[in-house]
């Protein structure tokens, strides 16, 4: 695989398509922002300038590397295969999110922009770009669905803590594709002084690619780390999958390399099913446009798209990054799903076994672990990214489990 044409590491094309995936679907208004973005994202990635202060943020601001940590209790528990956490909950803000909002607003800084917009779901990348605006005195507006400003409102807080404004979004379900739906709205309002840093690999080129990029750190620190630890690359990659940047971040490193087995796990919300009660757009849905790319999105039979259901906010989306559903398309990653109650008990046994207290995003890749974990040899070696911690989600699943958290039962 080191042919660069055989390769699946050379994506996206010109047009910023991976095979029939992909693309730039925005309006006109939006179109010289776009060009602008892509020609200064395109300068910055051979600029050793860029690089530097991006690795000099991640080392003394963000905490990378992050660790690649061995479950053992876990492991001894199941049985079967070894397992490893690659620990991005420990990054600064507490998910993977931050790895790729101070690339994108170091972009916006270079660009002269003085206002930084972003959607958010379970509020991990509303966070992280309110932290980052902060840091560089930028003012940040956050678009976040009504529903889940209510189940996430420890990251309400931290944010308004932050100086960001939150905007609650009564459209829809009030979830992240309608926060999507009201930035891209402000953009097209504020284009002179505005930059819009989306969260995940999806949007319109070059988004999913430059996010991907961004994320890579985590691949690239887990190849390295796997070597040093065990002498060897793993055996499957895990991660869970809303629109996709953790998963893409871990998997993208990889993807010539033949023997690894990748699979991403969606959310499959109370089971994947006609009702669409889920998350699980490769599982349960089909090709079609949104938010200014062509991917996999859960759709009725006359193309409106579809609300998703999941514990997870930051999961509860109807689509899937594009280069996602290329490699599922062509055969090079698998996706399968998992439902709430199954991440509620991986969330359990994390906290129980190796005191690590994980998001309900990560919970559905664990849950995904317990599930072949104990039917592979013990040499298989398992790396899972454990992509945020917690903290956000105790509200959420102490309701679901019916524990009393004021203190009186």
């Amino acid at each position: 695989m080191n042919d660069l044409f055989n390769s699946f590491m050379k994506g996206p094309d010109e047009n910023g398509r991976f095979g029939d995936f992909g693309g730039r679907f925005v309006s006109e208004t939006l179109m010289p922002l776009i060009l602008r973005l892509e020609a200064e994202y395109e300068k910055a990635k051979t600029d050793d300038s860029f690089w530097a202060e991006m690795n000099d943020l991640w080392t003394h601001y963000v905490g990378r590397p992050s660790p690649m940590y061995f479950a053992q209790r876990m492991t001894e528990h199941l049985g079967g295969a070894k397992i490893y956490f690659k620990r991005d909950e420990l990054n600064h803000t507490g998910a993977h999110k931050i790895n790729n909002v101070l690339g994108q607003i170091l972009l916006a800084r270079r660009m002269g922009k003085t206002r930084i917009i972003a959607e958010t779901g379970a509020g991990q990348h509303g966070v992280a770009t309110a932290t980052v605006c902060a840091k560089f005195g930028l003012k940040c507006v956050v678009y976040m669905g009504a529903h889940d400003v209510e189940r996430q409102s420890p990251n309400v807080f931290r944010m308004k803590l932050l100086g960001a404004e939150v905007v609650p979004v009564t459209s829809g379900r009030g979830t992240l594709k309608d926060a999507m739906n009201d930035a891209l709205r402000d953009w097209v309002t504020n284009v002179r002084d505005t930059f819009y840093c989306i969260g995940t690999v999806a949007g319109p080129h070059p988004y999913p690619a430059m996010v991907r990029d961004f994320q890579s750190i985590i691949g690239k620190e887990a190849k390295e780390q796997l070597a040093e630890q065990e002498g060897r690359l793993p055996d499957t990659l895990i991660a869970a999958i809303g629109g996709g940047s953790n998963a893409m971040g871990l998997f993208f490193p990889f993807l010539d390399d033949k023997s690894v087995n990748i699979i991403g796990v969606e959310a499959g919300g109370k089971g994947v099913n006609a009702k669409m009660e889920h998350c699980a757009s490769l599982t349960g849905g089909r090709p079609g446009v949104l938010h200014g790319n062509r991917t996999y999105l859960l759709q009725d039979d006359d193309g409106q798209i579809l609300e998703g259901f999941s514990i997870s906010a930051g999961l509860d989306y109807p689509g899937i990054g594009p280069e996602h559903a290329w490699l599922h398309d062509i055969g090079r990653a698998q996706y399968v799903s998992i439902t709430d109650t199954e991440a509620l008990e991986a969330f359990q046994l994390s906290c129980a076994l190796e005191g690590i207290i994980p998001a309900l995003e990560p919970s559905h890749a664990l849950a995904h672990v317990m599930k072949i974990a104990p039917d592979l040899p013990s040499d298989h070696i398992i790396c899972m990214n454990m992509c945020g911690r917690g903290d956000k989600d105790i509200f959420t699943v102490a309701k679901h489990l019916g524990w009393d958290m004021t203190g009186a039962g």
